[in-house]
């Protein structure tokens, strides 16, 4: 398990290890709403290209994988270092919409795409019965 690394030595590491590898992001999710819990996980498989000494070190010098679980952000300077992703590209930035949406589903929830607000039931024509979103 990568989490964040505690330093640049511990970056290098990180990211000497993924380098010409393949490895999994897990990320688990629980939602809870009306008395109503359900739980999920997502799984994404990241394969690196191969890494020379000298771009790692410049990307640790750059500061963006010290606050980053597994030393690289996939949405920044670190996409750079990625050759493939198999399965939810969100889940390797920390939160697999997806499946989140999959769970607010299984709860009677929903998302509006137009307002970004969340949404309980739907009618016969797909329009939200009551929002959730905040008002303002």
């Amino acid at each position: 398990v990568l989490g964040k690394p505690a330093g640049a030595e511990e970056a290098r590491q990180m990211l000497t290890a993924l380098s010409g590898r393949r490895h999994e992001v897990f990320t688990g999710l629980a939602l809870a709403h009306a008395g109503r819990e359900v739980c999920g996980w997502a799984r994404t498989e990241v394969t690196f290209r191969p890494l020379c000494e000298g771009e790692i070190e410049r990307y640790v010098a750059g500061g963006e994988p010290l606050d980053k679980a597994g030393a690289y952000g996939v949405q920044g300077r670190g996409c750079a270092f990625v050759r493939c992703v198999e399965g939810c590209f969100f889940n390797v930035m920390g939160l697999p919409i997806a499946r989140l949406l999959e769970l607010l589903s299984e709860l009677g929830l929903g998302y509006d795409v137009g307002s970004g607000g969340l949404y309980v039931g739907l009618s016969s024509g797909g329009e939200a019965h009551a929002s959730l979103a905040p008002s303002g």
